[in-house]
């Protein structure tokens, strides 16, 4: 699967507390003509977070992206941020290396994941828990 065609809005769902995330998103910059990048910071209630739970996303487990209507996750959001950043910087480049095709993205997704979860705990920050706060409103 290529990338999407973007154009329009790039709505790139992060935690807001993890510093690991924060960096990386703050430094995220996507092509002009892929369109315009929202960061949403995902402890914050909102209507996509409505609809990142509503479709069973764990935000602990991996983060979304969204263009053009479809929502992106894990992995494979990852991959697409990538696909829509531009290729100029030292940041950028890693990106593209890393994550820039399936089978990159696939396998070293989880390391970040992995160091993200490590820094929250040395932290003491507390996951998202967007499934299980769902859950506790039904």
């Amino acid at each position: 699967m290529g990338a999407p065609s973007g154009g329009g809005d790039v709505w790139l769902v992060y935690d807001g507390e993890c510093p690991v995330c924060t960096t990386w998103c703050t430094h995220a910059r996507i092509r002009e003509a892929a369109g315009r990048l929202h960061l949403v910071d995902a402890r914050k209630p909102g209507a996509l977070m409505d609809e990142i739970t509503a479709a069973g996303l764990d935000i602990d487990q991996g983060m979304v992206v969204k263009v053009d209507g479809v929502m992106y996750y894990g992995p494979e959001a990852m991959r697409v941020m990538t696909l829509l950043s531009t290729r100029s910087g030292l940041f950028n480049r890693l990106n593209y290396w890393f994550f820039g095709g399936t089978r990159r993205a696939r396998a070293f997704y989880p390391l970040g994941k992995a160091f993200r979860n490590l820094v929250l705990k040395v932290m003491g920050i507390r996951y998202i828990d967007n499934l299980g706060a769902h859950a506790r409103k039904a």
